[in-house]
């Protein structure tokens, strides 16, 4: 299972980057934890200056803006 937090301030952005992972590891069929990290200490933590921010098993793999479908389905694949 994989781990996944979405860092941010709870703004749109952030809102819609959790639906969209959730509806693409349901739609894949793959089963994730997610959790949205609203916390400013534990975003900085990550060094995410921007949001909505990703981390994936402990490594950030996104920040500022919204990511796109395609590599949403790439980090839910590999």
């Amino acid at each position: 299972m994989k781990e996944i937090k979405v860092l941010g301030s709870g703004c749109t952005n952030c809102d819609t980057t959790a639906k969209l992972i959730q509806e693409a590891a349901t739609a894949k069929g793959v089963e994730i934890s997610l959790e949205k990290v609203s916390d400013m200490a534990a975003i900085l933590s990550y060094g995410v200056m921007s949001t909505p921010g990703v981390v994936i098993d402990g490594q950030v793999v996104h920040a500022g803006g919204l990511p796109s479908k395609a590599a949403i389905e790439g980090w839910i694949q590999s």
